[in-house]
């Protein structure tokens, strides 16, 4: 078994290098997934064998409860910024003052977060932030999620330290950015804040889903060899596996250097990450020791920074998008202007907080650059250029696409619509409603939905109600068979209990624990209307912040429109004890359900702890009784282990609930 789990592991981590560094896949997605796949059942069933370099190790999941500090062995120092060429001829005189026959290496500089690794024995054994260059913290966990940070060198080495720069990826950095418009969170800045937060996050599994990248640029220290140059080093971190930036020219002439920071300069959008500069490095190592350092920055090499392109342009409007989840952000509209390479003349504002805080005005003359060279942003107003003529926007009462009333949660920047069936945000919303988790209504998947949105047969969750076999036959080429097994399942749905109707109403804050314990509480839905928030808070484990929102929700006309409907259709809106032919055997204990189970959903597991008198719960503690662990269990199996609480796995959970 441990001869073909190496072979195995072996085999992954070549191919994971050939797609990630070498950007040459010599296998398919679906090979490489259906091995790594295979690899980990090998794990799951022999705990032990699980080496440190398995790529299963690069998915994420612990939790930590703060970062440890590292005093690093070689000190990080940052570099000297130079802004025009003569400053760079100014670095050249000074270098070849000591050195005559310096030479330079140039290469993009990267906008990303500086952190260093550190392997033993070939194997990665701690990655650390820089810090203040003395001191950084220990987010070796998050590092291992980055796909382009071997987990174990290509070549033996008993100890090496190496420097490198985590960046986000432009297009991973665009697709951030509007999920988390979507979710009326602020947007981040740029590339660099996006790839700092997201090494920050004691979730490594955040981090995993952010799609991080790495080049590395420099060896810190190596035991056992020496290297005479700087593109020598890049040679040897390529062969080890590493993603290095591929320009191996020396410049003995500054001349030279400063064309290659042109060169750099126009063709930098084009790259698909951000870099906001080139670098400027003397070769020669021994150079660099008889040059040295002061106390912040080294003295064989400096930054040149390439200016910002910012335009003047005017606002013409300012004008509302609804997202997918009902938030309301502004976007401004102007006079359409050529910035890094294209037109434009639209820029998102995030919010009016932020609006406020940049004293946007309609008709106001701004300076627009494009963050990261990719998203177009307000810089600053010119209000010394104002004429009287501009005015203040607001947000509107009632949203552009429904008419529904807007809400602003306290504590949040966001404005969002109220209204469940906003077209807006009908699709997610129905998508969700017929889930499995919440209305179970088999068949029914994203493409239907939006093709019966696309025919104007439905517009909210209660229309599905309203539908026919005719209806269905032609949609999506259901056919006949298929269409009445669409409508019996919509049919079998309205004996769903009221927890799953909850659920399914897509209620801000409210997840299936809390439906469920909602709907046990009040047992029809009409008593949960009646309910004010302090009656709702009064639920275990609800709190008042999901107690709001289910008030709020029901606050609004158009939701109990939505609630009569579905009364209308005969949907149930009553609370059903499933645990009716149920014993107690799990009464008085508190179960916790964890990672990824085999057969079972984790809500189905919890459902079944619950119908059996048991109490699911979300965190372990010194009272719960067990933990039912899956793959990934992450922070919570490893907190239980630490209690000394039993741990089980599905299978035996399974026979608890057999016998």
């Amino acid at each position: 078994m441990n001869k073909e789990y190496e072979e195995l592991k072996n085999l992954l981590n070549k191919y994971s290098y050939e797609y990630y560094v070498l950007d040459k896949p010599t296998v398919t997605d679906y090979e490489y997934d259906m091995l790594l796949r295979k690899l980990i059942k090998m794990e799951e069933e022999n705990p032990d064998i699980i080496a440190s370099d398995s790529p299963s190790q690069k998915v994420g999941g612990k939790i930590l409860k703060g970062f440890e500090s590292v005093v690093h062995n070689v000190k990080m120092q940052s570099l000297q910024d130079a802004f025009g060429a003569d400053e760079i001829r100014d670095f050249d005189r000074r270098v070849k003052a000591v050195c005559p026959n310096a030479e330079y290496t140039v290469e993009p500089k990267i906008d990303g977060l500086s952190v260093s690794l550190e392997y033993e024995n070939s194997l990665f054994v701690r990655g650390s932030t820089r810090g203040d260059g003395m001191v950084g913290e220990d987010v070796t966990n998050n590092l291992k999620t980055v796909k382009t940070i071997p987990l174990r060198l290509n070549v033996p080495v008993q100890r090496l330290e190496v420097r490198g720069e985590v960046f986000m990826p432009k297009k991973s950095f665009e697709k951030l950015n509007a999920e988390r418009e979507e979710a009326g969170e602020t947007s981040f800045a740029n590339p660099r804040n996006a790839a700092a937060g997201s090494l920050r996050q004691l979730d490594s599994s955040i981090a995993a889903k952010r799609n991080l990248d790495i080049f590395i640029f420099n060896v810190q220290s190596v035991s056992g060899m020496e290297f005479k140059t700087h593109l020598e080093s890049l040679e040897f971190l390529k062969k080890a596996g590493f993603k290095v930036i591929d320009d191996n020219t020396a410049y003995s002439d500054i001349e030279g250097a400063l064309e290659r920071i042109k060169e750099i300069g126009d063709e930098r959008r084009k790259y698909y990450y951000d870099t906001d500069g080139a670098v400027i490095k003397v070769n020669s190592l021994l150079h660099r020791e008889l040059l040295g350092e002061t106390t912040k920055v080294p003295r064989w090499a400096i930054a040149f920074k390439y200016p910002a392109e910012q335009k003047e342009t005017t606002i013409k409007n300012i004008f509302i998008n609804v997202g997918r989840t009902g938030v309301l952000t502004p976007a401004a509209e102007f006079e359409t202007v050529s910035i890094a390479g294209t037109n434009v003349s639209k820029a998102t504002l995030h919010n009016l907080d932020y609006i406020r805080q940049k004293d946007i005005k309609i008709g106001d003359k701004v300076l627009i650059q494009k963050a990261g060279d990719i998203i177009p942003e307000v810089v600053k107003v010119l209000s010394e250029k104002r004429t009287g003529e501009e005015f203040e926007f607001n947000m509107p009462e009632n949203c552009p696409v429904c008419g529904a009333p807007v809400h602003r949660e306290e504590g949040e920047a966001a404005y969002r619509c109220t209204n469940f069936a906003c077209p807006a945000q009908a699709v997610r919303t129905i998508i969700h409603f017929v889930s499995r988790n919440a209305m179970d209504i088999e068949g029914m998947g994203p493409s239907v939905v939006q093709k019966l949105i696309d025919e104007k047969l439905i517009s909210n969750s209660a229309d599905i109600y309203t539908l026919n076999k005719d209806d269905l036959v032609n949609i999506d080429k259901l056919g006949e068979k298929s269409a009445q097994n669409l409508i019996n399942a919509i049919e079998k749905s309205k004996n769903n209990c009221l927890s799953r109707l909850l659920f399914g109403l897509g209620i801000r804050h409210i997840g299936q624990s809390a439906a469920r314990s909602t709907a046990k509480h009040f047992k029809n839905i009409d008593n949960i209307i009646s309910a004010s928030a302090e009656e709702i808070a009064e639920i275990d484990d609800i709190g008042m912040i999901m107690a709001r929102s289910l008030r709020s929700f029901f606050d609004e006309e158009q939701n109990l429109k939505i609630i009569d409907a579905f009364k209308a259709a005969n949907v149930n809106t009553e609370y059903i004890d499933e645990s009716a032919g149920f014993d107690n055997r799990f009464a008085g204990k508190t179960i916790v359900v964890t990672g990824t189970l085999e057969t079972l959903k984790r809500a189905e597991a919890e459902d079944l702890i619950e119908k059996y008198g048991g109490k699911a719960a979300k965190s372990v503690s010194k009272n719960t009784s067990f933990v039912l662990a899956g793959e990934s269990a992450g922070s919570k199996l490893e907190k239980a282990q630490k209690l000394g609480i039993k741990v089980i796995d599905e299978t035996e959970f399974l026979k608890m609930v057999e016998n």
